[in-house]
């Protein structure tokens, strides 16, 4: 049975994988379809691992034909119990675009499905984590969790125009279902994807022509320079941790960890990380680590500043830093405890 729950989830895994890379592939013209046929294929192989891990083998086969595994669709009705829970209702949508015949999907579905797909990405990474420990971006780097998105808003009249009477009327049926259920559900259900307009003085390049009143009911943010994470901050807990480790061998500087009984030469690990980002607040400073409000569990990454600035704080005394960050997160506890 260890072998099959072994299987089970390395395929989920590679299935997890390899939607991801057809989605994030532009010269794919099926990458929709195929997302779909890959997201589906893993959550039903994870969700199967967990059904064999907590209630047994025979738990994946029809009791009328044993000879016959259970659907995606009988694993998350076994799982996911409440039929009003967002994460069920993301991927019951999902299935539905698997299962829909391929000649109705246009390339305007790419608009209408991404913002579930991003919530299906970190769902599948919060229950991998909940039912088998395991966190996806030990496989993969965590930008990759964040799809490639390219995309203009959807114009109903303009596909009514463009396509048959069929194709055009379950589309917009498919967009006011889709649409109603984001407005009532949270994150686990779609992701709101916030569309940025970039200022320019270049008329040829603008795609609209906007002034600024003073008066005006609503405000906006200008931004002088739009970052992307994936850039700024690329770096997981676990590079972070790889890179700090790479310095403090490579300068042979005399880190060490102090245990309840005695004091020992370590690897800086992710015990010490987690102290590092409590005590200076790291998770708070938007220049050291960016926060992905999406699914139950917030997703953090990191940047080559906060690295540089764990460095530093390691160089001023590495011997006794540990020990220091211990006492003063005890004493910090205390404090606010007698307040």
């Amino acid at each position: 049975m260890l072998k099959l729950y072994e299987n089970l989830l390395n395929k989920s895994i590679e299935a997890f994988i390899l939607g991801i890379e057809i989605y994030n592939k532009p010269t794919i013209k099926y990458r929709v379809e195929g997302f779909s046929f890959f997201i589906c294929n893993a959550w039903e192989l994870m969700l199967k691992a967990h059904i064999l891990n907590s209630f047994g083998e025979n738990e994946l086969y029809y009791k009328d034909n044993p000879e016959r595994t259970i659907t995606l669709e009988n694993c998350i009705k076994k799982i996911f119990t409440n039929d009003k829970d967002p994460l069920r209702k993301n991927l019951e949508k999902i299935v539905e675009l698997r299962n829909t015949s391929t000649h109705f999907i246009t390339q305007e579905y790419e608009m209408l499905y991404i913002p579930l797909f991003q919530s299906c990405i970190f769902n599948f990474n919060d229950k991998m984590k909940l039912f088998h420990n395991i966190d996806m971006t030990d496989h993969i780097p965590q930008n990759f969790l964040t799809l490639a998105i390219s995309m203009k808003a959807i114009d109903l009249q303009e596909i009514r125009v463009k396509y048959p009477e069929e194709i055009s009327t379950k589309f917009e049926n498919l967009h006011n279902e889709i649409t109603s259920l984001s407005r009532e559900m949270n994150s686990n259900f779609s992701i709101r994807i916030d569309h940025y307009h970039i200022l320019t003085k270049d008329k040829a390049k603008a795609t609209s022509i906007v002034y600024i009143d003073k008066n005006a009911d609503t405000g906006i943010k200008v931004l002088n320079k739009l970052q992307d994470p994936n850039e700024t901050h690329k770096y997981n807990a676990k590079a972070c941790i790889s890179l700090i480790n790479k310095y403090i061998f490579k300068n042979k500087l005399p880190f060490n960890s102090y245990s309840t009984s005695e004091i020992k030469k370590a690897t800086f690990s992710n015990y010490h990380f987690n102290l590092f980002t409590k005590y200076f607040k790291i998770k708070e400073n938007q220049k050291l680590c960016y926060t992905y409000k999406t699914g139950s569990q917030p997703l953090y990454s990191y940047s080559l500043q906060c690295i540089e600035f764990i460095v530093d704080e390691i160089k001023k005394d590495p011997e006794n830093i540990i020990a220091i960050l211990k006492q003063k997160m005890v004493t910090t506890q205390l404090y606010s405890y007698k307040k």
